[in-house]
């Protein structure tokens, strides 16, 4: 007997036994470069930037464990009609990724506050110079068209915050609940004053 209580060998004949199952079955080989491959729903493939959403808060580029994003913005005046003094808004002039230092970790897309990256599933953007593969605002903006939209909500699970929010918003104020009186001692039977 063996020490876990088993019978000696067990372990060896049932790793012959998905051995030899593996052997029998026919092998399927992709044949990527012509026919496309199906990816998971998730993949990590380049990261997309939807440069409208940007507001140059510089959270990705902190948040990046390989420091491969640059950013670079200025300020711009804009008159708000009724306002005492123009505001400021940041202007994105440059949002670079280099690729050949990203790690695909996707920390820069967890803490984008304002939804301006995405994954997208295209992977097939080798470089035959690793120059090249420094991708600018433009670039990763073409990636866009490739981003899939986001599944679908589940109907049995609970509801989004905004949901949630708009429908107490729909409501209305809550209605508050009716006082409770308190009634004295000399109302209650066996209380009151002594006689």
């Amino acid at each position: 007997m063996s020490e876990h209580g088993g019978v000696p060998g067990a372990g060896l004949v049932k790793g012959l036994a998905v051995t030899l199952k593996t052997m029998t079955r026919r092998s399927t080989t992709q044949q990527y470069p012509d026919v496309a491959p199906e990816l998971p729903p998730r993949s990590r493939g380049v990261i997309a930037l939807l440069e409208e959403n940007c507001t140059v808060c510089m959270l990705c580029a902190r948040e990046c464990p390989d420091w491969c994003i640059y950013i670079d913005s200025h300020k711009e005046e804009v008159a708000v009609p009724g306002a005492a003094r123009p505001r400021q808004r940041n202007v994105l002039d440059k949002f670079d990724i280099d690729f050949s230092l990203c790690m695909y970790c996707g920390i820069c897309i967890e803490v984008c506050p304002f939804d301006a990256l995405y994954w997208s599933p295209e992977f097939e953007y080798a470089e035959y110079d690793i120059k090249d593969l420094l991708h600018d605002k433009d670039h990763l903006g073409e990636w866009m068209a490739t981003v899939p939209p986001p599944p679908a909500h589940d109907p049995l699970g609970d509801p989004s915050k905004e949901e949630t929010t708009a429908a107490r918003k729909a409501a209305g104020p809550p209605a508050r609940p009716a006082p409770t009186r308190v009634r004295p001692e000399a109302d209650e039977p066996g209380g009151g004053a002594a006689s």
